[in-house]
């Protein structure tokens, strides 16, 4: 009875730090890095969502006739809207491209919305319609900002559960499924809309 329990004293430090040299801590501690990185990117295109309707209003008090763009814009953005990933579907390929394609066509109606300045030079005189401009700039900035900081927490994430010894964990006690970074769909949607209304920025 005492040589089991000397056993058992001596076997379990050597059990608790082969479970960690597994994974069994770092794995569900980068899949939340992923998580809580993609809550960043929502958070950012769903900050963009909420500045277009007011961006649309005022342009359409210059604008009234530019019915297509403006629709295109709202369009665009309810179909942005509609498309909502939860973590779980980090690693569905599918899953991604479509949400990658709904913020990329909202990317390109919103580029359209800087010709309607060249028709409608008054625009750049409108404080409201320049501080929305300025704000989607910034917002544009934040979500590239976002996405390379959630390309890199997946990249991380997909390394450690494909490496020895974190491999054994992410098969044994997790099923572990590599995370799908995110890739622009459309060409030129990698980089943030070019949004110049001709005041100099």
């Amino acid at each position: 009875m005492t040589s089991n329990r000397l056993m058992t004293a001596l076997l379990a430090p050597v059990a608790i730090v082969s479970l960690s040299g597994c994974g069994v801590n770092s794995i569900p501690t980068a899949e939340e890095e992923v998580n809580g990185r993609w809550a960043g990117v929502q958070n950012q295109y769903q900050r963009r969502a909420d500045l277009i309707p007011n961006l649309v209003r005022t342009v359409q008090g210059y604008a009234k006739q530019e019915r297509e763009v403006l629709t295109q814009v709202t369009e665009a953005r309810a179909g942005a809207n509609q498309i909502k990933l939860t973590p779980e579907q980090l690693s569905d390929p599918e899953a991604m491209r479509r949400y990658s394609e709904a913020q990329g066509r909202l990317s390109q109606s919103i580029v359209s919305l800087q010709r309607l300045q060249e028709a409608y030079p008054d625009l750049k005189s409108n404080s409201n319609f320049m501080a929305l401009q300025s704000q989607l700039e910034g917002t544009e900035n934040r979500i590239t900002i976002s996405r390379t900081d959630y390309n890199q927490a997946v990249q991380a994430y997909n390394t450690r559960i494909r490496t020895f010894p974190d491999v054994i964990g992410a098969k044994i006690f997790y099923g572990a499924e590599a995370k799908v970074p995110f890739q622009a769909t459309t060409p030129g949607a990698e980089q943030a809309p070019t949004v110049d209304f001709g005041n100099g920025q």
